[in-house]
């Protein structure tokens, strides 16, 4: 019995031996063919970047501005000078006092007007503090008032698939029209024109995003038309200048669809993410100091894109998000839907291609973005 008993010993730590091989091999080979199977390693990112890029060279300059509106203190705000003292708001914009202007009231519209416009930029400049899960938050604050409003139920749930449309000139080297009409929801940018170019860019449209620049253009129209694409698409805009919420409040009260201000937590979010990769790519690609970003990129005056803002408001309310006409060629026009061939100098594009390539390769080196949030599938057609 000795001798039989040795041999089936034998046999069984072979067999133990054989299996716990087979398995490390297995495991090695199914680690190479999915290198992602694992979880993401934890980016490394340089800590002196991510304190610069928090820090908003225009604050002071916005905070200024800010109390001179509040106290109605119009003066060089320009722009806005023919709007408010002409049509039905006769405003006087002369100096009263060393520290400003006294608005004289001339109407009770006006005046409800008024007291509207103080109360949403106090409430718009009080809360520019950044919680850490804003990204989670944007379905309630854009897409469930827009359901609302169109009669549908209220829900959490995100679109099942979302196209962002940019205005690059490359749309006209493809012809994606209908790929972008079969998403769920297709978000277009600052009114770019789409009729007579739809087998390119699609003629569906479900979000117009666009900057508060484009809406005081609208603002200047009879009842501020401001839907090239029908008047029941929402309108999401974000504020470039606080001066703006005037043409807010008078558009918000024509438009038959919700008129959505992003939240400007959101604002100072991508804000960031802009400025961390933008001054990455200077200091790798010039050799020179963080410092010395500021001069070369206008710091006071640097902003993001509507398009990355757009991008960044979709991974938030979609599960699935397909870019196009993001990108540009020597022979394009920054514009597919006009002759413009020169880009803004307030807006680092570069470093915005750098950011959409990491949305598609590794979304968890995304800086200032809560571990919570779960960052969906991103293609781009170029």
């Amino acid at each position: 019995m000795r001798p039989l008993f040795s041999v089936l010993l034998l046999i069984a730590v072979a067999a133990i031996l054989v299996f716990r091989i087979t398995l490390r091999y297995s495991s090695i080979e199914l680690k190479n063919e999915y290198p992602f199977a694992g979880k993401a390693e934890k980016p490394v990112l340089n800590e002196t970047l991510l304190k610069y890029a928090c820090i908003d060279i225009g604050e002071p300059r916005l905070k200024k501005e800010v109390e001179e509106l509040l106290e109605g203190n119009f003066r060089g705000h320009n722009r806005h000078r023919s709007f408010l003292s002409s049509g039905k708001y006769r405003i006087d914009v002369s100096p009263r006092t060393a520290r400003g202007v006294s608005v004289q009231l001339r109407s009770p519209e006006f005046y409800r007007l008024w007291q509207s416009f103080r109360r949403n930029l106090q409430d718009w400049f009080r809360n520019r503090k950044l919680p850490k899960d804003v990204m989670m938050d944007l379905v309630s604050a854009v897409k469930v008032p827009i359901d609302a409003h169109s009669g549908l139920v209220r829900s959490q749930k995100r679109y099942k698939s979302c196209a962002v449309v940019g205005n690059s000139g490359i749309l006209l080297k493809s012809e994606y029209g209908e790929l972008i009409d079969s998403h769920e929801a297709v978000i277009r940018l600052n009114n770019a024109r789409n009729r007579g170019f739809e087998h390119r860019v699609g003629s569906k449209t479900t979000l117009s995003f666009v900057n508060s620049n484009i809406l005081h253009l609208c603002a200047r129209r009879e009842g501020c038309f401001c839907h090239p694409y029908g008047v029941n698409v929402a309108l999401v805009m974000y504020i470039c200048q606080p001066v703006h919420f005037l043409d807010y409040m008078v558009c918000n009260s024509s438009h038959k669809v919700p008129l959505v201000v992003t939240d400007p937590r959101f604002d100072i979010l991508c804000a960031r993410i802009v400025k961390y990769y933008s001054l990455k790519r200077f200091v790798e690609g010039t050799g020179k100091s963080f410092q010395e970003w500021a001069p070369a990129h206008d710091g006071a005056n640097f902003h993001y894109s509507s398009g990355l803002q757009a991008v960044m408001l979709a991974l938030g309310v979609c599960e699935k998000v397909s870019i196009f006409g993001f990108g540009k060629s020597a022979s394009a026009k920054h514009h597919y839907h006009t002759n413009q061939r020169g880009e803004l100098k307030l807006h680092d594009y570069d470093a915005e291609y750098d950011i959409y390539h990491d949305l598609v390769e590794r979304p968890q080196v995304i800086p200032f973005i809560s571990e919570k949030f779960k960052f969906p599938p991103v293609s781009i057609y170029q």
